[in-house]
């Protein structure tokens, strides 16, 4: 019979005193003491030693929670030295990332050219039609192929662009002379995008 808190397995004298009965702790026995073990981070070879006096089954728990405990510790260093890398960075000037109007523009220039790496984009179409009648936003090279573009326009999209059209061109009627010179190329996209759609 073995008393309680003690452990069933024999230990060679040859093996280091308490080594066993770590092991055998670690392995489910004491969550704390387990806990000290795994942040003393017994060596490979020190878990062979043991081998005699642990079960292999006990090994396996031994050795999973070593693997666990060093993926933590490596993980914890990654994310410290990342931390570090992006505190360097933020002195150093990153490369600006291209504006929205840059990346519609692309996205338009790509489905005029039918590149295979082309595929609908919700954002940059959105953006394409809520700019459309800004001269300065989609210059007047690519407005003839957002026409285009705008052929294939289905469902709601061209509905809600029908619409948003029509009120603007009514604005623009309702308004005084200067104001519709001014926006002389805006009155005149929207005749177009109208003439298309309807």
């Amino acid at each position: 019979m073995v008393p309680e808190g003690t452990s069933a397995c024999w230990c060679p004298a040859s093996s280091p005193p308490g080594l066993a009965q770590d092991a055998m702790m670690l392995a489910g026995r004491s969550p704390e003491r387990s806990h000290q073990l795994l942040k003393a981070e017994p060596q490979p070879m020190e878990v062979q030693e043991a081998s005699p006096e642990l079960t292999p089954e006990e090994r396996r728990v031994l050795e999973r929670k070593l693997k666990k405990e060093r993926k933590k510790e490596e993980k914890k260093r990654l994310r410290e030295a990342g931390i570090a890398a992006a505190q360097t960075a933020k002195g150093q000037t990153l490369p600006a990332k291209p504006s929205a109007a840059v990346l519609a523009l692309e996205y338009l220039q790509g489905w005029a050219q039918k590149q295979e790496s082309w595929r609908f984009q919700k954002t940059r179409q959105t953006w394409l039609l809520m700019n459309m009648y800004d001269e300065d936003k989609v210059p007047d090279e690519h407005f003839s192929t957002l026409l285009d573009y705008l052929e294939g326009l289905k469902g709601s999209a061209r509905e809600l662009t029908v619409r948003k059209a029509e009120a603007l061109m009514q604005e623009l009627d309702e308004a005084d002379t200067e104001t519709r010179e001014t926006q002389l190329g805006k009155m005149e996209r929207l005749r177009q995008v109208l003439q298309l759609l309807s």
